[in-house]
């Protein structure tokens, strides 16, 4: 029976889950920025496995380090003492610590969506409160109440929800109204967010997620004044500030180990997961001593979080990214992708916007530029046409039209022009069908 025929068989029928493409590949190495088929074919990974892979594929001391622990133990639970769990949320503690020097604790989970579940439990427990607001367009994960969180009706079902969540618009500058200008727009959006926590809400809010750069919606990157004001205004209604920095982190966004710090906010609660550890399972939640001693004694555990195996995975990670500054990689190789992708925007009437930071950059393909109608059909074209030249890259926005380009954070400038070659040969090719 062929791959396909088997996972049709035996695997739950979600959508979302692939294959991606009209004719699947099917990936059975991977090499730093490359994977390859099972026909040796050869490809640039502009996706990272959805933002995940960070330091690359088969990093030799990712796989060192990850191997020689298994080698002496996979799994024990952290009922007991192990050596490397205390070592590993030092580091981490201290690499977030950047962003806001009171963030002290933390907790490891399997996954993002996990983390942000407990975000949310500690947000409540702290304030009393169990009221938040998030973004539209934003996309926080799996479980019901990440569900509830998410502002896209795409990846929302099994109502009912757990109650409580309110959502305040996103600064989708390049979709603002006319006439405002992208400052303007931004205090509209600001002045609306305050507008449904007075009028949606008691007046006091558990916590306010966001993250720094919109991921699955469509990477909607805010204006500079935005986060600050939003801060103001959720600090104003006793609210906690939850940076959702499961795509964002682990330097994805050049220079600084977290999205958030360009926004010059200081976050109370910070979830992780992803590129933490470089495809191997793991989520964390950062938190304040004071918020994590609200939980003190009450019942909560993780039969994976912190393993030996997750601490060697995300240990190794660590190691490589300040020994190869790779978020310095990411700031100086993704702004010159970005000013690339902007010229290619310049010139083709159906790229809207090329907008991001780092690695974590967004190409909104429209029909004209004057409706910005999503070009739903001629995005999933370009997906197939960039495959088939062996680029791989990703999609997301509400209407599916934001091709989505996160590579490892390995990649270089010779790869960054072959990304911008292949979708220029590729919207030549694909704008005509």
């Amino acid at each position: 029976m062929k791959k396909r025929d088997l996972r049709e068989k035996y695997i739950i029928p979600f959508g979302g889950i692939g294959p991606l493409y009209s004719k699947p590949i099917s990936i059975v190495k991977g090499r730093m920025q490359f994977v390859f088929d099972e026909k040796g074919k050869k490809y640039l990974d502009a996706f990272a496995g959805v933002a995940t892979v960070s330091i690359g594929h088969s990093h030799p001391h990712f796989v060192k380090k990850l191997t020689e622990q298994i080698g002496q133990y996979l799994h024990t639970p952290s009922l007991y003492l192990h050596p490397s769990l205390g070592v590993y949320a030092q580091r981490l503690i201290k690499k977030v610590q950047s962003a806001n020097p009171q963030l002290a604790t933390c907790f490891f989970t399997n996954s993002g969506s996990e983390a942000n579940e407990l975000a949310a439990i500690i947000a409540k427990n702290y304030t009393g409160s169990h009221e938040f607001i998030a973004l539209g367009h934003s996309y926080h994960g799996r479980t019901l109440m990440t569900m509830a969180l998410t502002g896209q009706s795409n990846w929302r079902h099994s109502l009912p929800y757990p109650t409580g969540v309110h959502f305040a618009p996103a600064n989708y500058t390049y979709r603002r109204p006319q006439g405002l200008t992208p400052r303007q727009f931004s205090q509209r959006c600001v002045d609306e967010l305050e507008s449904v926590i007075k009028t949606s809400t008691s007046g006091k809010i558990a916590g306010f997620y966001a993250e720094p750069i919109n991921g699955v919606g469509g990477v909607i990157t805010p204006e500079p004044e935005y986060f600050p004001s939003a801060y103001a205004i959720v600090k104003k209604y006793n609210g906690l500030f939850i940076a959702d920095e499961v795509q964002t982190g682990v330097g994805r966004t050049g220079k600084h180990f977290l999205g958030i710090e360009k926004w010059g906010v200081r976050p109370d609660i910070v979830t992780m997961a992803k590129g933490l550890g470089n495809g191997y399972p793991i989520g964390a939640v950062i938190t304040t001593r004071k918020i994590a001693d609200s939980v003190k004694g009450k019942l909560h555990y993780n039969t994976f979080g912190g393993s030996p195996a997750q601490m060697a995975a995300a240990g190794a990670v660590l190691d490589v990214l300040e020994q190869e500054k790779l978020a310095e990689n990411a700031h100086v190789v993704g702004s010159y992708l970005i000013s690339q992708l902007e010229k290619l925007a310049e010139r083709s009437p159906y790229v809207g916007e090329a907008r991001g930071r780092g690695f974590m950059i967004g190409v909104e393909m429209v029909k004209d530029k004057k409706s910005k109608e999503p070009a739903c059909e001629l995005t999933m074209r370009l997906l197939e046409s960039c495959k088939d030249q062996g680029l791989l890259i990703g999609k997301g926005g509400m209407a599916g039209n934001v091709l989505r380009i996160k590579p490892p954070l390995c990649l270089n400038k010779k790869d960054a022009d072959f990304i911008v070659e292949t979708l220029d040969q590729s919207l030549r090719q694909t704008a005509k069908t």
